[in-house]
Parts: C-alpha cells; structure tokens; sequence
C-alpha cells in the first residue's frame, strides 16, 4: 500500500469516527460531543488504532466517563477497521465555547432562540480574567 493510499484510508477513518461521535451527546447539553467542541484531537495510526482526546465543558462534570465510554463504543460499533480505539479524557485543558463547530452553534441556536455560544464565550472570557487576576494577586 502506498503512502497515498494510507492517507486516504485514514481521512476515511477519521470521517467515519466523526460520523460516530456524531452520534454522541451529552446528557445534559442536545447537541453531540463532536458538535459541541468536545473532541479536542483524533489521531489514527497505521495499524490502524484510533487514539481520541476529549474534553468536558465543565470541571467535575458527572457524565464525564460515560461520555468517554459511549464514545469508544461508537467509534468500535462503526468503525470496524479499527484494530483498536482508546479514548483519553483531558481535564486538565479547559473547554472553550470557541470550539463549538458551526453546525452545533446552529443547532443551540435553533434550541434556544438565540446564539447561546455568543454568551457562553462572553461568561467564559469574564471568568478567565477574574482567574487570572486572582492568581496575580496570591
């Protein structure tokens, strides 16, 4: 197999475990965990194994593991050619509403009427500088 070909393959791969994580959502947002900015990094090896970073949108977020494990599931479910899937929880990278994909702005947009994202980041923004002024002032 050529080096083209490899790449092609693993755009394939990498479409198909979008499509999957498409189908992920998180209990207590309705839109899914790709959409909303949740999949910080998907990196496909050549044998091929899938190794998936998540993020949550909040610290302490209690559905943070069955999130990763309906992700995995549904990467393994739909995609096949994986000889194996690992996905890895990242609590240490804050979620930024910036990562909203243009479909899950959309879709929150026609949930609630107007574009929450705009005031999430908004929020978002204000409680970075009150954290970064409380940790200039110890």
């Amino acid at each position: 197999m050529s080096e083209g070909e490899r790449r092609i393959d693993k755009e394939t791969i990498k479409r198909k475990i979008v499509e999957a994580l498409r189908t992920v959502y998180d209990p207590e947002i309705p839109v899914n965990i790709y959409d909303l900015g949740l999949v910080y990094e998907i990196n496909i090896t050549d044998e091929p194994k899938a190794k998936i970073r998540l993020g949550v949108t909040a610290p302490g977020c209690p559905v943070t593991m069955q999130i990763a494990y309906m992700a995995e599931e549904a990467i393994r479910q739909n995609v096949p050619e994986l000889k194996d899937v690992e996905v890895e929880l990242d609590l240490e990278t804050l979620w930024d509403p910036r990562r909203v994909t243009e479909e899950g702005r959309k879709l929150l947009m026609e949930l609630f009427g107007y574009d929450v994202v705009e005031e999430w980041i908004k929020r978002y923004d204000e409680m970075k500088k009150q954290m970064e002024a409380a940790e200039e002032a110890t």
